[in-house]
């Protein structure tokens, strides 16, 4: 339903109604048009706002782009103070529209401390919406660019004109695309930190910079995700989200991979299930169905280069059984620029030793079929003076073997040789499951190994397809992860 013709004295008196008073910094993003019909248009809009704040108070808006026709006719206002920046600038009038305008292009970040953002918020000013909604509101940004969250990107270098003559710079902690802002509105209103009300057609949401800040900041610092869209089709937010993905795992010793039979059937397939779920390492055991030991030496290579070229390291091949393809396989690991290849422990372990030594690349035995007793004998039997013997732990092959994984197995001696865990559950008659619910102890090993600071591979295995894709494997895990 339309209102009628808005006048001067109509806007002031709903802004008083919102507790607009003297004094007051308000950082104003608008839509004229939402008003509805305003007698004077964007200069009467303007004019109220001054009315109300009065000689100490300021009102600014943001310049950075095309926002509106009552930004640019402020700005056009000979009165008014612009912040120096290519690319977060803002302009004010009144009393302290120099200091927050000042110096502006010297912040750290463009939104963040020693910007006018942060500075509103400082002189406990007000952001109001004025026809438009949150995803308009800039003090997000200085919200996202405080918490340094890791989806945000370094901004191309700009040269632009200072007092202090050309300068050419960047600023970190920069936003990019899609986020929802937009739903961060009712927690909010429920926060009790927006006041709503209705100018004209326009709905206005009036809120302190500074509750606003502090209040996300809580938020964020639980969960850094806290203003993506939870759409699996949003692209932009499953970037972001793999990005704090990444962080997450980059802050462990450890290296977290991915099996590439979990990312994938092709190789295309497997490099966007890492790209989107902050995965940076995969150990090759299968491609399009086959397994590593049998696939020709230039599909292997192949698959490397592709992966490395999509930001994926190749940490290891695997393979499935001991063939007579086995020293070829090594023979591409080394050929092929990857470090490890991971064979079952099986009678031909020491051939493939020496093969290996040979060719510069090291190898992890990973167990089937055995128990830890014979495990250890046979590592043991091959650890010589100045070789190392490594196990890819297999918690859930134990697990089928009928044995505790955690207290009878990895306590066997085995932790000495153990380089890789294999990040899979299962329950005892090999039925798998989802990580922490099975009887392999995997949450009892990840924990032990990370009390000594390990520096090997987790891999998530294939096993849990049986739960879901590669998204699903690394959201257990990181929570398996934040339970301990």
């Amino acid at each position: 339903m339309e209102c009628e013709n808005m006048y001067r004295v109509d806007i002031e008196a709903k802004l008083r109604g919102l507790g607009l008073k003297q004094s007051d910094t308000v950082l104003l993003h608008s839509s004229l048009s939402s008003l509805g019909y305003v007698d004077g248009g964007a200069e009467t809009v303007i004019d109220s706002f001054l009315s109300i704040l009065g000689e100490e108070g300021t009102l600014v808006v943001p310049t950075f782009g095309t926002l509106g026709v009552i930004t640019e006719a402020l700005r056009a206002r000979s009165e008014s103070v612009s912040s120096i920046h290519p690319r977060a600038s803002v302009a004010a009038i009144g009393g302290k529209a120099t200091e927050i305008c000042r110096d502006h292009w010297k912040a750290e970040t463009a939104h963040a401390q020693q910007t006018p953002y942060t500075r509103i918020a400082d002189l406990g000013g007000y952001v109001c919406l004025l026809g438009v909604d949150q995803d308009r509101n800039t003090t997000l940004h200085a919200v996202e660019a405080l918490l340094k969250l890791p989806y945000l990107n370094r901004t191309q270098e700009a040269t632009f004109s200072t007092p202090e003559g050309d300068v050419s710079r960047s600023w970190p902690y920069f936003p990019g695309p899609h986020r929802d802002f937009i739903g961060l509105d009712k927690r909010l209103r429920d926060g009790g930190i927006v006041r709503v009300g209705r100018i004209g057609n326009a709905v206005v949401r009036l809120m302190k910079s500074r509750e606003l800040i502090d209040a996300l900041l809580v938020d964020g610092k639980v969960d850094p995700a806290f203003v993506l869209c939870g759409n699996p089709n949003c692209a932009d937010c499953v970037r972001q989200q793999a990005a704090i993905q990444r962080q997450r795992i980059r802050n462990e010793n450890f290296t977290l991979a991915t099996s590439g039979l979990l990312a994938g059937r092709y190789i295309p397939q497997m490099s966007e299930s890492c790209r989107s779920t902050g995965i940076d390492s995969i150990e090759l055991d299968y491609i399009q169905g086959e397994p590593a030991q049998v696939i020709p030496r230039d599909r292997l290579s192949a698959a490397v280069s592709d992966l490395t070229a999509d930001g994926c390291a190749v940490i290891s091949f695997r393979a499935s059984s001991v063939t007579e393809h086995a020293t070829s396989l090594i023979e591409s690991a080394a050929e092929c620029g990857v470090p490890r290849v991971v064979f079952p422990l099986t009678e031909e372990a020491a051939d493939l030793i020496s093969s290996a030594a040979e060719h510069g690349v090291s190898i992890s035995f990973f167990n089937v079929h055995l128990g830890s007793v014979s495990v250890y004998e046979r590592l043991a039997k091959l650890k010589t003076p100045g070789q190392d013997i490594n196990l890819t732990f297999s918690a859930s092959n134990f697990a089928k073997a009928g044995e505790k994984p955690f207290l009878t197995s990895y306590n066997a001696k085995l932790k000495r040789f153990t380089d890789q865990l294999d990040l899979e559950d299962c329950t005892f008659d090999g039925t798998y499951t989802r990580l922490g619910m099975g009887n392999a102890e995997i949450k009892e090993l990840v924990s032990i190994l990370r009390c000594a600071s390990f520096s090997g591979y987790m891999v998530l295995g294939a096993g849990n397809r049986t739960e879901g894709d590669l998204w699903a494997s690394v959201e257990g895990f990181l929570h398996l992860l934040d339970s301990i």
